[in-house]
């Protein structure tokens, strides 16, 4: 069964080759879309709010912010590769980051065995929600929605309905207190996992294998993938890192409370959908995640900073999700059809003629 699609759409060489320039600025446009409206929508609130917008405060607070939904987006983004959704990065943070707390405040545990007990259980949940979507067939969507359901309901049972307080060390604080080149080190995390994805994704044969899937399960099993394993292997990486988010969380709190993890659920989903739609277009990819991330931060920030009222965020996500899947659905609709792949194909064969 499947949730999602994984089609890549960017362009070839040979294809950009066969074009005019102004066809090639067409075709290219969609690919790096969404990296040039970030940086117009920076020089925007720049120009606009010149003494809040462009200050180093408020980058660390937007890269402090939003680089826990980067994991989380990151995580999420795993899954989708292959075809698969884990809506347990929202539920699952609720959990891990007050397991995180209560492990050395309740139960006396020093921070370094409380982060591993945390990103074992992280990757032990990936497990389940592997086999469940492989050996049991049941859909990504329903089996990640269950089991998330079900874990947000023993935080609340964990919890009490109460946060969870405490003294905790400073060297688990640190974890997320710690500022490296004036920034939060959070982002450096963001940045080092992004660069291990990324090498993993296009250079080594998994993320071959991974997309393979998403594209066509059937072929890519026929091809000689076990495709189970590599969409368990997804869910458990998704898990872990899912785990680490809530680690750097509970670091960034200092107190844990069951309300606060699904904040983080939809705008993670929509930087990974909105990361399919650039960079490589109908395909999730990292350095695409990272960047629909961005857009949302700053989107956001500059918008609050203009005076936008409490709902503006959820609307703003909502909308640009929307958006999103709407352009990536036209995209490969677009791109599929007939008269477009005639249009793509003659100057390609055009400019082969010519080679030979």
């Amino acid at each position: 069964m499947q949730s999602l699609k994984s089609n890549a759409l960017e362009p070839t060489r040979r294809e950009l080759a066969a074009l005019t320039p102004l066809s090639r600025f067409a075709r290219m446009l969609p690919v790096f879309g969404l990296p040039i409206l970030t940086f117009l929508l920076i020089l925007v609130f720049s120009v606009t709010l010149p003494d809040t917008f462009p200050t180093l405060l408020n980058a660390r607070s937007i890269t402090g912010d939003k680089s826990i939904i980067a994991i989380l987006a990151l995580a999420a983004m795993i899954p989708m590769a292959t075809g698969r959704i884990d809506l347990t990065v929202g539920y699952g943070i609720v959990m891990w980051h007050i397991l995180a707390i209560s492990l050395q405040t309740t139960y006396g545990l020093d921070w370094h065995i409380a982060v591993l007990v945390v990103l074992l259980l992280g990757g032990l949940l990936g497990l389940i929600n592997g086999l469940l979507v492989e050996i049991a067939q049941i859909d990504s969507f329903i089996a990640t929605l269950g089991t998330g359901t079900v874990l947000y309901a023993l935080a609340m049972w964990h919890t009490g309905g109460r946060q969870m307080l405490g003294a905790l060390p400073g060297p688990f604080t640190s974890i997320f207190s710690t500022s490296l080149f004036g920034l939060p080190i959070a982002t450096t995390y963001v940045f080092v996992i992004a660069v291990v994805l990324w090498i993993a994704a296009d250079y080594l044969p998994i993320g071959r294998y991974f997309y393979a899937i998403g594209a066509n399960p059937r072929a890519a099993a026929l091809n000689g993938i076990p495709t189970r394993r590599y969409v368990i292997l997804a869910f458990v990486s998704s898990g872990v890192l899912t785990g680490f988010a809530g680690v750097v969380l509970a670091a960034k709190l200092r107190i844990g409370q069951a309300s606060v993890g699904l904040d983080y659920l939809l705008p993670a989903l929509v930087g990974a959908f909105l990361g399919s739609t650039t960079i490589k277009p109908g395909r999730v990819n990292v350095w695409g995640t990272v960047f629909g991330v961005a857009i949302l931060a700053v989107g956001i920030s500059g918008i609050q900073q203009l005076g936008g009222d409490f709902y503006v965020e959820p609307l703003f996500n909502g909308a640009t999700l929307l958006v999103a899947i709407g352009i990536a659905g036209y995209t490969q609709r677009r791109r599929r059809s007939p008269r477009t792949a005639a249009v793509v194909a003659a100057p390609v064969a055009q400019q082969t003629a010519k080679d030979g």
